[in-house]
């Protein structure tokens, strides 16, 4: 396999990890051909081990003989590795690469949601939830606390943006996820029921024992700035508060997630 060195900031091969916008890396009308960028050996292992496909390799001199090796030890011939000092990588991405690795991955078509349900007893619906740390982490409290699979409505952020990807140490590689594009309430299509966790006048403790009894039930989490819409509480089976002291009112969006997933999860 050749091994292509960076000298200038202006190498187009390496455009992708440099100049393109993240709506440009995913070509919405065609998400197949758009690709995510996965940063440290360690989130780059997890998504080869979960059936990702490379494109292309950008890691620091040092990282040939070292953190990257086996990584491009599993590369296709085809699969270009580039490599640079890691000032100029640094110049190059704009940031001070993490373990000095970054792997472009080919995107997957999402899947319908029924696949992604058909055999899930608990998931989690995010309802616009643009921060991307936030959704990284709510991904990883997701695989870690045993939810099934995670639902996304569009105008939420995209799991493979690099930082989110990067947050949830690789774990949107390993729980399902897709998109949504009707109510929430169509869950109920497919035998869930639905609580939305929002502080209101009606709202039940997290621990309350129905919670914990229902078979199929989706979790929705919405901006901790505006919270989740009045239709979707409306429309929710249940709404959800989790019990708190000193005066305080709400937690972090992915700090509420991880609570709710290990009191809510399969019994």
């Amino acid at each position: 396999m050749d091994i292509e060195e960076i000298l200038s900031l202006d190498d187009q091969r390496v455009s992708m990890f440099s100049r393109l916008t993240e709506a440009q890396l995913r070509m919405e009308l065609e998400p197949e051909k758009g690709v995510f960028i996965a940063e440290s050996p360690k989130v780059i292992r997890v998504a080869l081990d979960a059936g990702w496909l490379p494109t292309a390799l950008l890691c620091e001199q040092k990282h040939i003989t070292g953190d990257a090796q086996d990584i491009i030890e599993r590369l296709d011939d085809n699969v270009p590795v580039y490599t640079g000092s890691r000032e100029l990588l640094a110049q190059l991405t704009g940031y001070t690469l993490t373990r000095g690795v970054l792997c472009a991955m080919r995107r997957k078509t999402p899947p319908t949601v029924e696949t992604v349900l058909k055999d899930a007893r608990r998931v989690v619906v995010i309802e616009a939830v643009t921060d991307t740390t936030n959704i990284g982490a709510i991904f990883r409290s997701a695989a870690a606390l045993g939810i099934d699979a995670v639902l996304l409505t569009r105008d939420s952020c995209d799991p493979l943006n690099r930082r989110a990807v990067r947050v949830s140490m690789g774990s949107v590689f390993l729980v399902p996820w897709t998109w949504i594009d009707g109510p929430v309430s169509s869950l109920h299509n497919y035998g869930f029921r639905t609580a939305a966790m929002a502080l209101c006048d009606d709202s039940i403790s997290l621990d309350d024992k129905r919670l914990a009894n229902e078979e199929r039930l989706a979790i929705i989490m919405g901006t901790e700035g505006d919270g989740l819409p009045l239709r979707t509480i409306s429309e929710a089976d249940y709404t959800v508060r989790i019990p708190m002291a000193h005066g305080v009112d709400s937690l972090n969006v992915a700090c509420a997630a991880a609570i709710a997933f290990w009191q809510l999860r399969t019994p």
